[in-house]
């Protein structure tokens, strides 16, 4: 028999009229073209339209491109959440490089490593950060990358290291440039560092197709719609803002920039400017909750917030919805672009008491909607856990929504996409409706006398304690059990608790085993995006896993 033919064979090869390559850079040109007069940015009495954000991303890559810089080169950029950060999501990508937004809050030695593990050519310094990048080009062991300096008002004092300053800068640019599509859509656009714990932290290699789908998922999960005002309460530099600097030019919304996270600001910013939408770790709204002058009731304005990470503690989803803040839980990685699932709403849930809906509001969920799956399978044999709610498996990514790869490092990325999935090392299990819940990090399950503790259910006691502002639980060794969980406790201001009566509470709400057998009081070490570094706690307590975590 001969081979059937395929009558829609047709137009097999791809033309500039039927393909063009996906790429977030078409959403700012489609703003600045469909809504030109709309305000893009506002950020300390200054405001940008479409139009003009256009114009200043197109005239700072021209000089950008003036510069050198083309098709594979890397551009760095120290900045807070200010309009220039946002600027460069656009400009950089522009030019066909791609963008290195580091992490304000490393130090110089882990800086130094990716400016040259990236072999970054050029680096935007905000004053702040020019004593910290002194330190790191000193420390370089490769070419150091010229510096640009964006002055920003709003910060009193640093100093310029660079050779010429930001607005100088897309002064000096056309504003005709055009852009340089990428010829691929697989190309790169963004270069992430993983907060390694041991080590040297890996490249994350993102690119425009996948910036592209899930600045458009982010519209459709956080049900932003058209013109959302956006507050940039989660930084810029933290898996590209969640994508969301594409997100808010896909649906022609407003930037409210936001240089620091200050309670009092944040609702002054809400009010005075109709803030509809903020994404944030759960210290971002465990803050703002227990801030004295957060509105509460009607005078409250009502905020869709995403929050992202391990299960968020019952008091944060309750506490947020007090003071107007309605939460939809979002779960990803750095390598998959930030979050790639959702817990998705169903009819009902809003009828719901608060406990039971916040229960049902804490899952990790479902794939986002241009994300192709996030399940939880058995990492030996490769197969879908049963819907039971116990069987644990290792939560997995696949889809248009995950990295390329890591940088130099061909070893880890092969690991990670082992199976035909990506890998995120979460331990976790899938409910009757196939909604994913996270049970914990492999690394920090705790393992004591043969029974596992999950730290995440553990932490979630403690949140309900009245007196406790934050909390973590890792494992301390111990010569009966092997290991045991020590808990770590962050009091709220004026409030007092002891040993005792944390521990009391504890195990009046679960099972005697799982019931800290220490606690430490004190300030808990955080990483910038508000994610507790247990690493550290870890260390403190001499865990065995802290060598090998």
């Amino acid at each position: 028999m001969s081979e059937r033919q395929n009558p829609y064979n047709i137009g097999l090869d791809k033309t500039p009229a039927n393909y063009v390559p996906l790429s977030p850079l078409s959403f700012l040109a489609r703003s600045a073209a469909v809504y030109p007069d709309h305000i893009s940015t506002v950020y300390e009495g200054r405001s940008f339209t479409w139009a003009q954000t256009y114009a200043r991303c197109r005239r700072f890559a021209s000089y950008l491109a003036g510069e050198g810089i083309g098709v594979g080169d890397t551009v760095a950029a120290m900045l807070p959440n200010i309009p220039a950060m946002n600027e460069a999501h656009f400009a950089v990508p522009m030019t066909g490089a791609v963008l290195n937004a580091l992490n304000i809050r490393l130090d110089a030695p882990s800086i130094a490593f990716q400016l040259d593990h990236g072999g970054a050519k050029i680096i935007l310094v905000d004053p702040e950060f020019s004593g910290v990048i002194t330190d790191a080009l000193a420390q370089m062991s490769g070419p150091k990358p010229f510096v640009i300096d964006v002055d920003d008002a709003a910060f009193k004092g640093g100093k310029r290291i660079g050779e010429i300053e930001y607005e100088a800068a897309v002064a000096q640019g056309d504003p005709n440039f055009v852009a340089i599509p990428p010829k691929d859509e697989w190309d790169a656009i963004a270069l992430s560092y993983t907060s390694g714990t041991t080590g040297n932290p890996k490249g994350v290699v993102t690119h425009h197709r996948g910036a592209y789908l899930n600045a458009v998922s982010n519209i459709l999960a956080g049900n932003l719609g058209q013109h959302p005002v956006y507050l940039w309460t989660l930084p810029m530099f933290h898996c590209n803002g969640w994508c969301f600097p594409w997100t808010i030019a896909a649906a022609a919304g407003i930037n409210v920039c936001l240089r620091k996270v200050e309670p009092t600001k944040i609702f002054e910013l809400i009010k005075l400017h109709g803030v509809t939408h903020m994404c944030g770790a759960p210290i971002v709204y465990n803050t703002l909750i227990n801030a004295p002058d957060a509105p509460k009731g009607n005078a409250a304005r009502r905020v869709v917030g995403l929050i992202a990470g391990a299960a968020p503690p019952v008091a944060v989803l309750e506490g947020a919805e007090d003071i107007g803040i309605k939460l939809t839980h979002v779960y990803g990685l750095t390598e998959v672009y930030g979050p790639a699932s959702v817990c998705a709403e169903q009819p009902g849930w809003d009828d719901l008491p608060a406990a039971e809906r916040a229960r049902m509001k804490r899952r990790q969920g479902v794939p986002y909607p241009l994300e192709e799956g996030v399940t939880v399978i058995n990492p030996q044999t490769m197969q879908e856990v049963p819907r039971d709610g116990e069987t644990i498996g290792e939560v997995m990514f696949r889809g248009n929504i995950v990295m390329k790869g890591y940088l130099k490092n061909d070893k880890a990325t092969k690991e990670a996409f082992e199976g035909g999935w990506f890998h995120t090392g979460d331990l976790g299990v899938l409910d009757e409706h196939g909604y994913v819940i996270i049970k914990d990090r492999s690394k920090d399950i705790i393992i004591s006398g043969g029974e596992n503790i999950s730290s995440v259910e553990v932490e979630d006691i403690l949140y309900k304690h009245p007196a406790v502002l934050f909390a973590a639980v890792v494992a301390k060794p111990d010569p009966k059990w092997g290991e045991v969980p020590c808990a770590f406790v962050e009091l709220k201001d004026g409030a007092s608790a002891t040993e005792a009566e944390i521990i009391g509470f504890c195990r009046s709400h679960m099972s005697g085993f799982k019931t800290p057998k220490a606690v430490v009081f004190g300030p808990i070490p955080k990483t910038s995006t508000g994610k507790i570094q247990k690493f550290l706690l870890r260390n403190e307590v001499g865990s065995v896993k802290a060598i090998s975590a």
